[in-house]
């Protein structure tokens, strides 16, 4: 491992690889190819360990930074900046437990030396979880379908879940585990072909009775029930996929603003709807700074309210930024529907931000709920 100077400005060094990634956005929406160029220039410099304690390796570089960073990428490149929090999201969870005194010292080490990109499979799986699990001698085979598995086009290690049924109690069980995606069984279907976010590579996995020891079960949880994993999954995550997406309302706010310092017959309304954009891009900035104020350097207990209160703010980032790059075009005018315009993009992108966990109505169910049953 070739460790680069402890001096690094990583924040820096982000903006100036963004530069070159937002050179290559265009071709990889076009072509809606994974941005595997990017993260070899990302992988070159260390920014999958970014976050890893530096006794194990890695930069240990503060959670509210990583944001930053995800955040500067995605003024750029949306795709490298969304697929990227994916990596960082999972590998931040087991930072949290490090930093409690669970044993994933190993695990974090290995990503440290070696840094592999690792895959989330959460987003369709929430608390049921699909695909089966049947007991084996020594662990499980698993069979199923992961949809919206960001990265899997150049990942290496699948974090995921499936269900499994006590045959003592009939009762379903979800298990977490990680397989590699070298293992007997596992492959990835070419089918993500989206409206935005095209270049995250995020096609569905295919499990077919791929074995997974018992040893890499990490946790066995009850089917459907809310579990307290959940409110460190969601705590940390949420505010790194956040990121991505206030990055591309940023842009889309400094493509509208410098745009109209240079005009000089600007329209008598204008500067009230750039105001109205303006208020919109706050709004999102301010809710998603509170989100990562609410995960505190990984300094956070698992309770309930914490998760609740981190999807409602997500829910309100979500609807913002996509206000905010809405209103951009509007103010731009007929050019942003053109394909060859990056605005035009950063609305295909945007989109992609209500679809994370959980989707609005599901949020307000879940909030209604929790709200009705705690004083």
């Amino acid at each position: 491992m070739e460790a680069l100077p402890v001096e690094t400005d990583f924040l820096a060094l982000a903006s100036e690889l963004a530069q070159s990634f937002a050179n290559r956005a265009s071709d990889h929406d076009e072509q809606g190819q994974f941005v595997s160029s990017n993260y070899q220039d990302l992988k070159e410099h260390g920014f999958f360990r970014l976050t890893i304690p530096e006794e194990l390796g890695g930069h240990g570089l503060p959670y509210s930074q990583v944001c930053e960073i995800v955040k500067t990428i995605g003024k750029r490149c949306g795709s490298t900046a969304l697929a990227f929090s994916m990596h960082n999201h999972l590998l931040a969870a087991n930072v949290w437990k490090y930093k409690k005194g669970q044993d994933v010292e190993a695990m974090l080490r290995k990503v440290a030396n070696e840094q592999p990109i690792l895959i989330s499979t959460g987003a369709k799986d929430w608390l049921e979880s699909n695909g089966e699990a049947k007991k084996v001698d020594g662990g499980y085979h698993v069979s199923g379908f992961k949809h919206f598995a960001s990265q899997s086009a150049d990942g290496d290690l699948v974090i995921t879940t499936a269900r499994y049924q006590d045959k003592a109690t009939g009762n379903w069980k979800v298990l977490h585990f990680s397989v590699p995606m070298t293992a007997p069984g596992v492959s990835h279907l070419n089918n993500w072909n989206t409206l935005g976010m095209r270049g995250t590579g995020s096609h569905t996995i295919k499990f077919e009775e791929v074995f997974v020891p018992e040893s890499a079960v990490a946790l066995e949880r009850e089917a459907g029930e809310f579990h307290p994993v959940w409110n460190v999954v969601l705590t940390v995550a949420m505010p790194l996929i956040m990121s991505a997406y206030v990055g591309i309302a940023e842009r889309a706010t400094e493509i509208v603003v410098d745009k109209a310092r240079n005009l000089e017959d600007m329209k008598p309304h204008a500067k009230s709807e750039i105001g109205k954009m303006l208020n919109l891009m706050t709004t999102a900035r301010v809710m998603w700074e509170d989100m990562v104020r609410l995960t505190n350097e990984f300094d956070f207990a698992p309770e309930d309210h914490l998760g609740n209160e981190i999807l409602m703010r997500k829910t309100v980032v979500a609807n913002t930024v996509i206000a905010t790059v809405t209103k951009a075009m509007e103010i731009n005018g007929g050019q942003s529907y053109f394909k060859n315009q990056e605005m035009e993009r950063l609305f295909r992108d945007v989109q992609a931000a209500r679809f994370h966990p959980l989707a609005e109505p599901e949020q307000l169910q879940f909030s209604a709920e929790f709200s009705l049953r705690n004083r």
